[in-house]
């Protein structure tokens, strides 16, 4: 999949200390890491993409 997609932007996930998480979000969710910028992105389907997302939430 190309990186040129959607526009990018920071997630609510990121923090103050700029290592920042960005989105693309479309049919496909794009993840990707703005301090690597070389490496490809994670690409998530909409039901993909929220499973990921309950994984990574600790009590």
């Amino acid at each position: 999949m190309s990186t040129q997609s959607l526009p990018w932007r920071k997630s609510s996930y990121s923090n103050e200390a700029g290592t920042c998480v960005e989105v693309s979000e479309g049919p496909v969710t794009r993840v990707r890491d703005n301090q690597n910028l070389h490496v490809e992105p994670l690409d998530f389907t909409p039901g993909a993409g929220a499973h990921f997302l309950r994984g990574l939430h600790t009590d």
